[in-house]
């Protein structure tokens, strides 16, 4: 491939694809951010249920997981996408015999990533939870707190420098598995790059820029996230 030719599909403009590749990075990064806090939220309580000493809570936390870390991603991601609006055209059609449900790719891929994403952070959550002596729930109570203030004040700031380091891992998963979505029709980073490949026959020049994109972001990912870590070790220093 002449090198003219090369920095031609990477311009931007009509005749180049860099724009495209562009937005869709910043899908995939919206897409990873709105599923992040979701799955944080989700994760924390199915770990709170794990521990309960109420059994059917246990049991139901222990069914989640299992089910979310044992059924492949891409399975999951075609069993909602397809599977959900069947389910709800139904529902929607005992009211209204015309009506039709489609769904939104990027809704579809913030929720089953959502699930997927809480799966794993509520096993990261469960370890840090186990990690913080018991100790630490009876001198806050000791001094008069509330259950509630006690788990905000005493046990939540352990609880987050805990995990963090897992919670890292999960967070890089969560920022490659954003291109399964790809597979539904999203234009993220991955879609727009099979687009260009398959329209320009140059696979691997775009393969090659999709990998990199992924592998920037883990970068900068890494340093913004070492950068938390080490904010979170000068305030429990002070």
């Amino acid at each position: 491939m002449p090198a003219q030719s090369i920095w031609t599909l990477l311009s931007w403009g009509p005749d180049g694809w860099s724009d495209d590749i562009a937005s869709g990075v910043l899908v995939t990064i919206a897409l990873a951010l709105a599923t992040l806090p979701i799955g944080l939220v989700i994760g924390f309580f199915v770990a709170f249920a794990k521990q309960s000493q109420e059994p059917s809570m246990r049991l139901a936390a222990n069914i989640y997981t299992t089910v979310f870390r044992g059924l492949p991603e891409l399975v999951t991601l075609f069993l909602f996408f397809f599977g959900m609006p069947l389910l709800l055209q139904h529902l929607v059609r005992l009211f209204n015999p015309e009506a039709t449900i489609d769904v939104n790719s990027f809704i579809a891929g913030m929720i089953v990533l959502s699930l997927i994403f809480s799966s794993y952070a509520s096993e990261v959550f469960l370890s840090a939870f186990r990690a913080i002596p018991k100790g630490q729930y009876e001198g806050g109570y000791a001094i008069g707190l509330s259950k509630w203030q006690t788990m905000r004040l005493v046990v939540l700031p352990q609880l987050i420098r805990i995990a963090f380091p897992g919670l890292e891992n999960c967070w890089l998963s969560l920022l490659k598995d954003t291109s399964l979505v790809s597979v539904v029709n999203l234009a993220e980073t991955l879609r727009n790059a099979g687009v260009a490949a398959r329209v320009t026959k140059h696979s691997f020049l775009f393969y090659s820029v999709a990998a990199l994109v992924f592998l920037v972001l883990a970068i900068l990912s890494s340093i913004a996230t070492g950068y938390i870590q080490r904010s979170l070790g000068r305030r429990q220093a002070r």
